[in-house]
């Protein structure tokens, strides 16, 4: 494990630029049991920054992914939105019954179920053992493991070369991103495409999704970072699609063979740029909006409490742990949480110590208020939480500013 925080992780440059400061905070998935509410609790800094030369937005890797996954807390088809959109992706994908498929943390089968159902063979690489035996009880084989170059190598030498390797919600999760990029080059067919979905590094700007930089994200990508991060294993870039996915997502369509880039890439290339990410100016102003979200939501949660009124939330996202701990909530402003993933409950949120509990609570309590942490599944949740309306409570959005509807 390293502290450096001096050189850009890509390129090698020494030029790295501050870019918020969010504190220090624990690792967002370790939530506690009971009995260790009362040990010690190791916190990180969470200060991104971004590389002046290749522009790449980076955290230090104080955390490694052994510590995060080998045991993980988010289970992907807990969100039905999610396996809906893992479900569309495989009808379009092209799929012919000789196809080799293969995943990278692949999760709980969330995607590669689909591809089952089709007929096509395929293989999850997936390093949290937990998590991946959910999904061999769906039936997807699945190898427990992280991807490095070696593995890949074993892979295509067992299984074959893959036709198509998905990556989903991964790519910034590697403090290795060269050699994980070499691991996916290592998989893929010479004439086999790669796809990868990965957080938008110009909607985050936008919209203050400032929640979503916690430390198991070791980087944030625009297409121009992307572009060359890919080509650093060995792949190149040839189209781009915008997705709605966690706040504003990017699919990368990468391949082995040189081709000329699509007009949907100029023109994502073109909007970064004028938004300024392409340069430093882009990221002067992101520190002071995100300051701003943290006095809204503390406001309207102090004077919810001098009211009487109670305030629980919903979801225990790592994005919501990023947004207590960076703003101080405590159960004195939020009783509670619900999740959907029984693994949670009976659990508290790391740093906030927010009791975790199953979605029924918040039926049985009546709240007056109901705190969406996993804002980027608005339209599923508003639905979901549509019975709170029954006894006048309401649903408050804290990001990408505050919101209460209901």
């Amino acid at each position: 494990m390293t502290t450096e925080v001096t050189t850009c992780r890509l390129c090698g440059a020494d030029e790295l630029a501050g870019v918020v400061d969010l504190g220090a905070t624990p690792p967002c998935e370790l939530f506690l049991t009971a009995d260790r509410l009362a040990a010690p609790e190791p916190t990180y800094p969470l200060h991104l920054r971004v590389c002046t030369s290749c522009w790449l937005a980076q955290l230090p890797p104080l955390i490694t992914p052994e510590e995060t996954f080998t045991e993980y807390a988010y289970f992907s088809s807990y969100s039905t939105s999610w396996v809906e959109h893992a479900r569309r992706f495989v009808e379009g994908a092209g799929l012919q019954p000789g196809d080799f498929v293969v995943e990278v943390a692949s999760n709980d089968g969330y995607l590669l179920q689909h591809v089952v159902e089709r007929g096509v063979r395929c293989l999850g690489i997936e390093p949290s053992a937990n998590v991946g035996r959910a999904a061999t009880e769906k039936g997807v084989p699945t190898l427990t493991g992280f991807l490095t170059p070696e593995t890949g190598r074993q892979v295509r030498a067992g299984h074959g070369p893959a036709d198509l390797v998905v990556a989903n919600n991964v790519y910034a999760h590697v403090p290795d991103v060269v050699g994980f990029t070499e691991g996916l080059r290592a998989l893929v067919a010479d004439h086999g495409r790669v796809s990868i979905e990965v957080q938008h590094l110009l909607t985050l700007m936008e919209l203050n999704q400032f929640d979503t930089i916690y430390h198991e994200h070791f980087q944030y990508y625009t297409v121009a970072s992307a572009q060359r991060a890919l080509a650093s294993g060995g792949l190149h870039l040839v189209d781009v699609e915008l997705l709605p996915t966690h706040g504003g997502s990017i699919r990368l369509w990468a391949q082995p063979e040189e081709a000329p880039v699509s007009q949907r890439v100029v023109d994502v290339l073109a909007r970064e740029k004028a938004a300024g990410l392409h340069e430093l100016s882009g990221y002067a102003d992101f520190a002071a909006r995100v300051a701003k979200v943290r006095r809204d939501l503390l406001r309207f949660l102090i004077d919810a409490a001098d009211a009487g009124k109670t305030v629980v939330g919903y979801g225990a996202p790592g994005k919501g742990n990023t947004l207590l701990n960076y703003c101080g909530v405590r159960p004195d402003l939020l009783a509670y949480t619900v999740d959907r993933n029984p693994y949670k409950h009976g659990r508290f949120t790391p740093g906030s110590r927010i009791p975790v509990h199953p979605p029924e609570r918040i039926a049985a309590d009546r709240p007056d208020y109901v705190l969406v942490l996993p804002w980027n599944l608005r339209e599923e949740l508003v639905e979901q939480l549509s019975y709170v309306r029954e006894w006048g409570g309401r649903l408050v959005f804290p990001i990408p500013s505050l919101e209460v509807v209901g």
